[in-house]
């Protein structure tokens, strides 16, 4: 069971995204039109994570970079999700924004990450690390200003005031481009690894996901590997165990790994326990993939 301090809050630090969620009625033509469904919703992996927490009861805070004009859009959209929001409003910057098109279980995701690049790890103060368990944190911040080497520091900063780290990697794409080594040396000292499969055979050059997760258990206490319907392989103390995945149908992918950290995160506060951890994140992934974007639906 985790080591509790302060007043068991969560502190989410990363993304704040607006998503153009495209939905192509039929094969997508080039060069000439495609009907579609077209919606816009809040997103961005590390705020997604923070509204589904905020939305099962948990105590969570959330940091992040949003250009000004949306300051006060986006700080009501988490507080309404229960998220006590620390939004920095960058003066020149946008939001940033995705394009995701989804055709089933698949998305292709343009990405313009506007006032995200001016994340500050600085930004998660020492009086909120003071009241924290968790600090859960994704891959994509690192693509920031102040770099590994500030990502590397409030890994410590964290752990020096007792919290416990987690790490969402983000994205297949995302690890290979930034290179796998250096993601894993900048996320040294983290508690709990929440990779998908294929974030997990990037990061191990692997492609079996017991070996994937004993490889990165050498390095991480727990290492929570998702592989959508097929569930979940936790390593953990020298131990693997399995979780079945809550098997629903798919209207949009998007966020259901941010939507399974929030419903692991908020068990494992509670119980500790990993079996149990698991299969609510499963329960909570199985709401996000029916629901259009990555939130829950308020």
């Amino acid at each position: 069971m985790p080591e509790r301090s302060g007043s068991d809050r969560i502190i989410a630090f990363g993304d704040v995204i607006d998503d153009v969620v495209a939905m192509p009625y039929g094969a997508i033509r080039p060069d000439t039109d495609t009907a579609a469904s077209i919606g816009f919703r809040a997103g961005g992996s590390a705020a997604n994570t923070a509204a589904w927490l905020g939305s099962l009861g948990a105590k969570v805070d959330f940091v992040g970079v949003v250009g000004a004009y949306d300051f006060e859009r986006h700080t009501g959209l988490l507080e309404r999700a229960g998220v006590t929001s620390h939004l920095r409003a960058h003066p020149t910057l946008t939001t940033g924004t995705i394009v995701i098109i989804v055709e089933g279980e698949h998305r292709t995701m343009l990405t313009e990450r506007g006032a995200n690049t001016e994340l500050d790890p600085v930004d998660v103060t020492t009086e909120l690390l003071a009241n924290a368990t968790v600090l859960h944190l994704t891959g994509h911040s690192l693509l920031n200003s102040a770099g590994s080497e500030g990502f590397t520091a409030l890994v410590a900063r964290a752990k020096k005031a007792g919290a416990r780290v987690s790490v969402d990697p983000g994205s297949a794409g995302f690890i290979a481009d930034y290179g796998a080594e250096k993601f894993l040396a900048a996320i040294s000292g983290a508690a709990l690894l929440f990779p998908s499969l294929e974030e997990g055979r990037v990061l191990t050059g692997l492609t079996d996901p017991a070996e994937i997760v004993a490889k990165l258990a050498e390095t991480f206490p727990t290492v929570v590997l998702t592989m959508g319907s097929g569930g979940v392989v936790i390593a953990h103390d020298g131990t693997t165990l399995t979780v079945p995945a809550v098997n629903s149908p798919v209207v949009d992918p998007t966020g259901a790994g941010d939507a399974f950290c929030a419903g692991f995160l908020n068990e494992w506060m509670r119980s500790g326990d990993l079996a149990r951890s698991a299969s609510a994140g499963a329960k909570v992934a199985s709401r996000a993939v029916g629901v259009i974007g990555g939130r829950p639906q308020l």
